[in-house]
């Protein structure tokens, strides 16, 4: 399974480490993603979701169909 938030997209990105004497290392800086079950009135089930830290606040806020609908998503597309 892709390390990637399954509505917005989020992604690893490559960062360089910097030490005291300004030596460089690669490093990811990786997204924080949760899995969870997020129940959904409007159809009466469960469906579980990949999604990241931030997404999981808006969808507590706004609710999973209309922020699906915003991104312009369905919920097939989001579920794991």
């Amino acid at each position: 399974m892709t390390r990637k938030c399954s509505i917005t997209g989020k992604k690893p990105k490559v960062a360089n480490k910097v030490s005291h004497a300004n030596n460089r290392t690669k490093t990811r800086q990786k997204p924080n993603l949760q899995t969870k079950r997020i129940y959904v009135p409007e159809e009466d089930r469960w469906v579980k979701v990949r999604l990241s830290n931030r997404a999981l606040r808006t969808v507590t806020k706004k609710g999973l169909l209309n922020y699906l609908r915003s991104k312009g998503l369905k919920l097939k597309d989001v579920t794991c």
